[in-house]
């Protein structure tokens, strides 16, 4: 999909007197998923997003909205198609001053020509999802910055499209609060699931905020990843240029790095039992799990050894505390902690049920800069990763 002219660069189609905002760029945003377009001004992004919400008709190749081929659709059905699939957030907010913010919040709706009942129940629970209870009576002049993008997001909710887009959405904001609406996305999409299409210039929030990230360079796209495939494997030297000074311990998550335990016990399980798992496996200490895989702690194989000769036929007197993160925490937030553990951190995921470990030397891995072979190697292999080995009880 695009303004596509295969094989050729921007130059050599200047050459033949055409300017081309896009090239040959494909992509499959899934159904859930914030999909993020990431690029410098002039990459191709905003004209991209243009294409999606049928504001510019491809030049060859089609795209496909919810479904429907929507290349060359035109009047009533275009507007169809914006009022039930698609809805936008906008960089500059776009609200209507000389209505409320709950009408503001309802206008795709009404445009819909929904009742005026159901308009303000939706926009009520839509300005409730964005932490703007309350407010429906203001107008936008009343509210600061951070607060009228929130109603923008809401107009978004409340229209029940499936798919949303956003177009430098967050990029007028000050810091602090543009760092509240991206927590606010991000817990909203756990709840809602909408398809998110979000465009942005800032690596650091197109990392903290995608599923996926396409990088774009001069109407094309480098790369399609998640932040650690595009940390860890950047596709070519643009990409590695790109991301070389992105703070990898503010991107990476506990659930992007960890490793499946090698063997866990349940809690209902005796000293016995995990003696035998444990000189199986060759380990030091060994998850404990409830039968809903919920974490109850962790024992070390001195421990229950001793239980073992001592006769005792529970756990529980061997039970230790097991450190634990979970699966969105990225590592900024848990490096202290993994310097306290003395096994491998227990990664949790919502529902507080063991899903996976981090060895110390897994961390370590994840911390070195794949441009820099001789320090991966050297975390590899050197004391401090045996170090982390032997005190992890599971496999590097």
């Amino acid at each position: 999909m695009g303004w596509l002219q295969s094989g050729a660069s921007r130059e050599e189609l200047r050459e033949r007197g055409l300017t081309a905002a896009v090239i040959d760029a494909s992509f499959d945003a899934n159904d859930g998923e914030i999909f993020v377009v990431m690029g410098l001004s002039g990459s191709g992004k905003s004209t991209l997003i243009r294409m999606v919400n049928g504001l510019l008709e491809p030049t060859a190749g089609d795209m496909i909205v919810a479904g429907d081929n929507i290349t060359g659709l035109r009047g009533r059905a275009l507007r169809e198609m914006r009022r039930q699939k698609v809805s936008m957030v906008f960089q500059h907010f776009a609200l209507l001053p000389h209505r409320t913010v709950g009408e503001n919040a309802a206008q795709a709706l009404e445009v819909r020509g929904a009742n005026r009942a159901d308009r303000q129940r939706a926009a009520e629970e839509a300005l409730r999802m964005v932490g703007l209870d309350g407010w429906g009576g203001s107008y936008p002049d009343e509210l600061s910055g951070g607060m009228r993008q929130r109603v923008g997001l809401a107009r978004a909710l409340a229209s029940g499209t499936d798919v949303m887009l956003m177009d430098e959405a967050f990029s007028a904001l000050d810091p602090l609060i543009r760092r509240e609406m991206q927590d606010q996305l991000i817990d909203l999409q756990h709840t809602l699931g909408k398809t998110i299409l979000f465009i942005t210039h800032d690596l650091n929030e197109a990392m903290r905020l995608g599923d996926r990230i396409a990088m774009m360079r001069d109407g094309r796209i480098e790369q399609i990843g998640t932040s650690e495939q595009i940390l860890n494997d950047p596709a070519n030297s643009y990409v590695a240029q790109f991301i070389q000074d992105v703070d990898r311990t503010r991107v990476l998550t506990a659930g992007a790095i960890m490793e499946r335990p090698v063997a866990v016990i349940g809690a209902e399980s005796g000293p016995r039992t995990a003696h035998k798992l444990l000189r199986e496996h060759q380990m030091s200490a060994l998850m404990v799990v409830d039968r809903s895989r919920r974490l109850r702690g962790v024992v070390y194989e001195t421990d229950v050894a001793q239980a073992v000769r001592s006769g005792a036929n529970s756990l529980e007197g061997v039970l230790g505390q097991a450190h634990q993160v979970h699966t969105d925490d990225t590592l900024a937030q848990f490096i202290a902690t993994a310097a306290q553990a003395k096994v491998a951190l227990a990664v949790l995921d919502r529902d507080e049920r063991l899903v996976g470990v981090i060895p110390r030397v897994t961390l370590l891995n994840a911390l070195a800069d794949p441009e820099d072979p001789e320090m991966t190697e050297n975390l590899r292999t050197g004391p401090v990763a045996g170090a982390a080995s032997a005190g992890a009880g599971l496999p590097s």
